[in-house]
């Protein structure tokens, strides 16, 4: 194996309750909510793909047959449709199967302790002594080059684990994980020596903001195998991925790669608002009527047309 192997892997934790999004996801997996004309577990996915990425697992629990059901092929649906001479909607369904085929999607059900980490260990088993990418599915990144293919360059660079970084408004610190910079080392490169999760303003060691998005190393799996050993000791707690990287980053070494792109954030109402608006305002054809609509909607003497 290279040094500096090229990463072919990728995690994507999708058991959450999405509790923040209810009574929304009472009955849908907050992964299947559309943002623009896909569920947000699609801008994911073809996030990886087009990283490169030919592996990837969706850890999943139960209720979340609906992504299953999303990315599978549906031969029937698509004979139907092109029998009914709507070749568009066809060709948009199979191009969703084969996104999953590229991706060589597989599902595992998690279990084990509360926590992000665990859905990381429940996939360690399939990964070997290889990086593997971890994306949360309720991110939508718009880059001109992807995030995932951005932390990829920082790894092949480093050799070593590497956090998604934004820059962040001084008084949203209570809302991340902040990292401790130890050195810049230039185009967004940073070696750092752990996080502070939710720090108030006044102690924030940065102006960077942890946003979601992991290349991790076997390291850090070994480091979260023991979090899981002491938790069976104590049942107390969670299993965090950012406890084990800062374990791991106590004597070794840690990066972030500052994003280039903008970032939505679907995890709760405001913001999955935020990522709907902005993703329709950027299509070509849904957002000159949105912006149509909301100088309508300014206007007091305008009357609004009813259906």
């Amino acid at each position: 194996m290279p040094a500096n192997p090229t990463i072919r892997r990728a995690v994507i934790p999708a058991a959450g309750l999405g509790s923040r999004l209810l009574p929304l996801t009472k009955a849908t997996p907050k992964e299947m909510l559309p943002v623009g004309d896909r569920p947000v577990i699609e801008h994911t996915v073809r996030e990886l793909v087009a990283s490169g990425i030919t592996d990837i697992t969706i850890v999943v629990s139960g209720g979340k047959s609906l992504i299953q059901d999303h990315f599978r092929p549906n031969p029937a649906l698509v004979e139907q449709l092109r029998a009914d001479g709507k070749k568009e909607y066809a060709d948009a369904v199979e191009e969703v199967g084969e996104l999953a085929r590229q991706g060589h999607i597989t599902y595992l059900d998690q279990h084990g302790p509360y926590g992000n980490g665990t859905p990381v260990l429940n996939a360690a088993r399939s990964f070997g002594d290889e990086p593997v990418l971890v994306l949360w599915p309720d991110d939508v990144f718009v880059a001109e080059v992807p995030r995932a293919q951005q932390l990829i360059r920082a790894y092949e660079s480093t050799n070593c684990p590497v956090l998604a970084l934004m820059p962040m408004a001084p008084a949203e610190s209570q809302r991340y994980g902040v990292p401790v910079v130890k050195e810049d080392l230039g185009e967004g490169l940073l070696r750092i020596t752990g996080l502070v999760e939710k720090p108030k303003p006044a102690d924030a060691p940065s102006a960077y903001a942890a946003i979601g998005g992991y290349v991790i190393t076997p390291a850090i799996i070994d480091e979260l195998r023991e979090q899981t050993r002491r938790w069976y000791e104590h049942r107390q707690g969670e299993i965090y991925l950012t406890d084990a990287i800062n374990a791991y980053a106590a004597s070794r070494a840690v990066y972030g790669q500052v994003i280039s792109g903008r970032w939505y954030d679907t995890g709760n109402p405001a913001d999955y608002l935020v990522a709907q608006m902005a993703t329709a305002l950027a299509h070509p054809e849904y957002g000159p009527i949105l912006r149509k609509l909301a100088l309508e909607s300014g206007d007091p003497h305008t009357t609004p047309r009813t259906s």
